[in-house]
Parts: structure tokens; C-alpha cells; sequence
């Protein structure tokens, strides 16, 4: 096989993280932009519980960060590097969420993202799949400098 075969080749293979990758970034990104729909654009940090989407709290400035993770999913996936990348960055992110989220789940004054139970539930399953994105192994041994 040439060189140009073997990159063309290369370029088309995926591997299961980055496609865990690109689901949960268009699912995050979809949540936000449905997460709008319910919150409105006021009380950016709003700590109401009453305000929620299947039972996870929401409010104006969570939304964005569901955006946010949503996007970087969707430009990240496509590359192994990136992928994992951004696998590092859901497990931090969401990792740090999950601790935040034990800390002020009942605080109305330090709960600016409006996180409940549910929330913190989502967290951690959130913080775990970026580290099966970050960690999962390749199957051969060239996966880790495309």
C-alpha cells in the first residue's frame, strides 16, 4: 500500500471513544439549546429547582455550559488527539461539577449553576465517560500521535 493510501486510509478510521465523543457532545449541545426554551434568557444564575429538564436543574448560565461542552464535542471528535483532549476535559470539568455540585446542592447563595441531586448524578457518569474517552485503548499501537 503507498503512503497516500495508507493516510487516506488512516484519516477514515474511528475509533469508539471519538464516537462517544461526538454523542455526547450533541447531546450536551442539545440539552442547552432545549434548555433555553424552559429557563428563558433571565435570571442568568437563578437557584430554582422548580425550573428543570427530566429532572435536572437548570438555569440560563448552566445552559451555556451545556452549549459549551455540547460544541466542543462536536469540533473534537475527529481526531484521536482531540478526542482525547476533550475526554480530559469532560473528566476535570465534570469531575470538579460533581465536587461543586456535593458542596452547594442546598446553598441558594453558592449554587449559581442550579445543580440538584440529578445534576451531580449526571456529573460523575459525565466525568467518567471523559475518562473512558481519554484512557480507552487503541487498537494498534499509532493511535496516539494522529
Amino acid at each position: 500500500m503507498t503512503a497516500p493510501a495508507r493516510q487516506a486510509t488512516a484519516v477514515r478510521t474511528r475509533y469508539p471513544f471519538q464516537w462517544l465523543a461526538l454523542i455526547i457532545g450533541v447531546v450536551y449541545l442539545l440539552v442547552g439549546l432545549v434548555g433555553f426554551a424552559i429557563t428563558g434568557f433571565d435570571d442568568f444564575t437563578e437557584h430554582d429547582h422548580s425550573q428543570t429538564l427530566m429532572g435536572f436543574a437548570i438555569n440560563p448560565l448552566h445552559n451555556i455550559v451545556h452549549i459549551v461542552v455540547g460544541i466542543l464535542g462536536i469540533a473534537l471528535w475527529s481526531t484521536v488527539a482531540r478526542a482525547r483532549a476533550y475526554g480530559w476535559i469532560l473528566a476535570v470539568g465534570y469531575g470538579g461539577t460533581f465536587v461543586y455540585g456535593l458542596i452547594v446542592a442546598d446553598d441558594t447563595d453558592g449554587n449559581f449553576l442550579n445543580i440538584n441531586g440529578a445534576d451531580n448524578g449526571l456529573h460523575l457518569v459525565s466525568a467518567l465517560a471523559g475518562l473512558a474517552i481519554a484512557l480507552w485503548p487503541a487498537r494498534d499501537g499509532t493511535a496516539g500521535r494522529r
